[in-house]
C-alpha cells in the first residue's frame, strides 16, 4: 500500500472514532441524559422542600460516629446534593474527622451511580460501559447495580475508618492536634 492510502485509511479511522462517539452521546442524549436532568431537578426541589438548615442539622448530628459518618452521612448527601456538593457536608465536622469523610464520600459517588446517576453524572460513562457489557452477554445490569451500590456501603465506611486511623498515625508522627470540636463558621469572619 503506498503512502497516500495509508494516510486515508488512517483518517478514515480518526473520523470514524468520532462518528461512533457522537453516535453514542446522541444515544445518551434520548436516554439516560433526561433522566440524569430530571434527577438534579427532583433532588435540588427536595432540597428546597426539606429545607437547607434541616440537612446541615442532620450533617452536624450525623458526625456524632462512625457509622453515621462514613455510611449514612456521605449516603444522604451524596443522594440529595450529589458530587461534589457531598463534601460541603463535611464542614459541620471536627477537624479530625473531615479527611475520613472526604475519603468515604468520594467513595461513595462511584459505588453508586447504577442506581443514581445523578449522583456522579461526570463518571456515568464508566458505568454505562460496565451495564453495556452486562447487556451484551444478556443479563439484567439491575442486580449488579444493587450489589454495587451495598458494596460500596460497607467499604465506604471502611474507607473513612481506615483514614481515621490514618490521620491519627500521621497526626501523631506529624505532632498536629486536630480538633475535636465543630466548628460551622470560618474564626476570621466571627466578630465579638
Amino acid at each position: 500500500m503506498d503512502i497516500l492510502g495509508i494516510l486515508v485509511q488512517g483518517a478514515q479511522l480518526f473520523i470514524g472514532l468520532f462518528e461512533t462517539g457522537a453516535e453514542t452521546f446522541i444515544g445518551w442524549m434520548q436516554t439516560i441524559v433526561p433522566v440524569v436532568l430530571l434527577l438534579l431537578i427532583a433532588m435540588n426541589s427536595l432540597i428546597r422542600l426539606v429545607g437547607e438548615d434541616r440537612i446541615n442539622t442532620f450533617a452536624g448530628k450525623a458526625g456524632g460516629n462512625p457509622l453515621m459518618r462514613y455510611m449514612v452521612l456521605p449516603f444522604v448527601g451524596s443522594f440529595l446534593l450529589a458530587n461534589p456538593m457531598v463534601h460541603s457536608l463535611g464542614r459541620f465536622l471536627p477537624e479530625r474527622y473531615k479527611p475520613s469523610y472526604f475519603a468515604s464520600a468520594a467513595f461513595f459517588a462511584h459505588t453508586s451511580n447504577g442506581v443514581f446517576p445523578h449522583i456522579n453524572p461526570g463518571e456515568l460513562f464508566i458505568w454505562l460501559g460496565i451495564a453495556a457489557g452486562i447487556q451484551k452477554l444478556g443479563l439484567d445490569a439491575g442486580p449488579l447495580a444493587i450489589r454495587y451500590l451495598l458494596v460500596g456501603l460497607v467499604l465506604n465506611f471502611l474507607s473513612g475508618w481506615v483514614t481515621d486511623l490514618t490521620t491519627k498515625i500521621v497526626s501523631k508522627q506529624q505532632g498536629v492536634t486536630l480538633s475535636k470540636v465543630v466548628r460551622t463558621q470560618d474564626p476570621a469572619t466571627v466578630h465579638g
